[in-house]
């Protein structure tokens, strides 16, 4: 990789460019077929950008559902036919004994299935439901997680592995609220959305622990935009639905969404 392309990247994520740098030319000097673990969508957005400048390579891309957030891709020789290989992607169905105790979110499963050693990139989507949940893993992993996880937030559940086929996807819920905030800079809104002040949300975003639209971004004072997507590490994350009129006072209206 040039390097004026480096450039267009954070130094964080110059590690994964050179992974799949080796992926790409694996399979264009050395005919290899590359299955990857789950990518995130930044992750997914380099590795298409770096694969469109390489012209004997295909890719395919497949995370269980066609609105999949994290996905698997297969690496290959441009002459090889990708639609029949298999992205070895399982789901892991999780229904709890007890549907009474305790409401149990998106966070509390991913926490429970990596509290048994699991690395994050071996989890696709994450899938809740009233009534339970499905998890998208690797199928190397499928089993173990059968075995062992049996209780997810202090609930006892029961889990079975399941064919991607049988995924039942949910969109994730957004809880919607209004705010009043000084201009639409990425610490005045996050300081309001994380209940920090403007402060104490200097530091993390400083340090490189704030992803917008799944980029690092250290800038506070990044003007955000309708749609952008923004997590903060520990906190969850958010995305601005909307950015209206400003009050009386010159504050701006912002809609935003909390995942939950």
């Amino acid at each position: 990789m040039s390097k004026s392309m480096y450039e267009h990247v954070h130094p964080d994520e110059r590690e994964f460019v050179d992974r799949a740098n080796e992926w790409l030319e694996g399979a264009a000097r050395y005919h290899e077929l590359k299955l990857t673990d789950f990518l995130d969508p930044r992750q997914l957005q380099l590795l298409s950008m770096l694969a469109n400048s390489q012209p004997d390579v295909a890719i395919r891309l497949d995370g269980g559902s066609p609105y999949a957030e994290r996905k698997r891709a297969l690496i290959a020789p441009d002459y090889r036919d990708l639609d029949g290989e298999d992205a070895k992607l399982t789901v892991l169905s999780i229904t709890p004994a007890d549907t009474r105790f305790a409401e149990i979110g998106h966070g509390d499963y991913m926490g429970s299935v990596l509290g048994l050693g699991i690395k994050r990139s071996k989890i696709g989507d994450i899938h809740p439901r009233e009534d339970g949940c499905h998890i998208v893993v690797a199928a190397e992993i499928a089993d173990f997680l059968n075995l062992e996880l049996r209780q997810v937030h202090r609930v006892s559940v029961f889990t079975e592995v399941l064919p991607i086929s049988e995924l039942r996807s949910s969109e994730s819920e957004l809880a919607e609220t209004e705010l009043t905030v000084a201009s639409p800079r990425l610490d005045a809104i996050a300081s309001d959305v994380y209940r920090m002040s403007r402060a104490k949300i200097l530091a993390p975003i400083k340090a490189g622990r704030c992803r917008v639209n799944w980029k690092v971004e250290e800038d506070p004072s990044k003007a955000l935009r309708e749609g952008d997507t923004v997590s903060l590490q520990g906190f969850g994350r958010f995305r601005v639905l909307e950015i209206g009129d400003l009050t009386k006072k010159g504050r701006y209206r912002v809609k935003i969404g909390k995942f939950v």
